[in-house]
């Protein structure tokens, strides 16, 4: 098979991918509130964020082989910065005037819940550039090595999303140095049915030993001293988790469908739902509606929710509408951008 027919084949499977783990995310999201009162759904959510953020790491570092360097890169790093900018304020102001929600502190230095992906994406990006000359195994060493030793460090982990940009690292890394060749044999029947089964037993096992797990090992997003593990060791926690997230990402993998499908188009604006979807679980953790969700039976009904809210924020129109701000023009800042350095270089002249 051809290197480009490989490709093809690898952009279509990782879209699908990337459709299902935004589902993951917004059904995590919309579960959380639900986790402390039903072993069933903390076992969701915990086996949820075994992989769907690494994964979700790994497919964004998979899709950014193409717009790393030269113009294409720095449209990209301005567009990050101009979605976080315009959602941050959004979420803030939302925050105060509508949800009013308390004890979140406000600043464009600590990126609001969700929009700590949009911090570290920019920060990936940007370290990916300066590891350039390193191979790209010793790119992943380096990154595995800062993930662990970022842990150790006496600061609040979610001020710039310092903590999961060093965390997650790794998994950006790997994926744009992936090669979708390189398992595409591998997707057998065979696999995905072993692949499903491990799976569904990495779940079952949570179920019984979930709640002695603490989720902020799998965020992230803290250190060890606000994981109260500051110790030695705390780094070989780490380290091993790092294992256990690779090993229930590849298990996921068996879910994904390898044809071009209504999913795939869906995958392309998976961006979409991403910003859109916590505006509406804000809306639903600020108003009374979990108070009445004392069964499984309303358990399973948020869960049919946030799928079917998945496929409407995934709808053409919707990205017609909001393009604006979630796909912000550049032009004018990158204009900006060349006039500054042109000026710059005529006064050094």
């Amino acid at each position: 098979m051809s290197a480009s027919t490989w490709e093809q084949r690898g952009e279509t499977f990782f879209l699908n991918l990337r459709f299902l783990l935004i589902l993951c995310v917004f059904v995590s999201n919309a579960i959380e509130p639900l986790i402390s009162r039903m072993i069933g759904m903390n076992s969701l959510y915990m086996w949820i964020f075994t992989f769907h953020m690494p994964l979700f790491v790994f497919v964004t570092g998979y899709f950014a082989k193409t717009s790393l360097t030269g113009s294409t890169g720095r449209k990209v790093l301005v567009q990050i910065g101009l979605q976080y900018v315009i959602f941050q304020t959004l979420y803030s102001i939302l925050d105060v005037t509508v949800f009013q929600v308390d004890h979140i502190h406000h600043s464009f230095f600590a990126p609001y819940l969700l929009l700590w992906f949009l911090a570290s994406h920019l920060c990936w990006r940007l370290i990916l550039l300066l590891l350039q000359k390193l191979s790209p195994l010793r790119q992943i060493a380096a990154a595995v090595i800062l993930g662990i030793l970022i842990g150790y460090l006496p600061l609040d982990g979610t001020w710039l999303s310092v903590s999961r940009t060093f965390v997650f690292l790794p998994f950006f890394i790997a994926g744009y140095h992936f090669s979708f060749a390189w398992i595409g044999q591998l997707l057998t029947k065979k696999f995905r049915v072993v692949g499903i089964l491990l799976s569904l037993t990495l779940f079952f096992t949570l179920m019984i030993v979930g709640n002695e797990l603490v989720p902020g090992w799998l965020y992230g997003s803290m250190t060890y001293m606000q994981l109260d593990t500051a110790y030695w060791y705390a780094g070989l926690i780490r380290f091993t988790l790092y294992f256990l997230q690779l090993f229930a990402g590849a298990c996921f993998l068996a879910f994904v469908p390898q044809r071009v499908s209504r999913l795939t188009d869906y995958g392309r604006r998976t961006l979409y739902v991403f910003l859109l979807h916590g505006l509406l679980i804000r809306w639903a953790a600020a108003s009374p509606l979990y108070d009445y969700i004392d069964s499984y039976a309303g358990a399973f009904a948020i869960i049919a929710s946030a799928v079917l809210l998945t496929l409407l924020l995934s709808q053409p129109t919707v990205k017609k509408w909001t393009s604006a701000a979630i796909e912000p023009p550049v032009e004018w800042a990158l204009h900006l951008e060349r006039r500054a350095l042109g000026n710059s270089g005529a006064v050094s002249k």
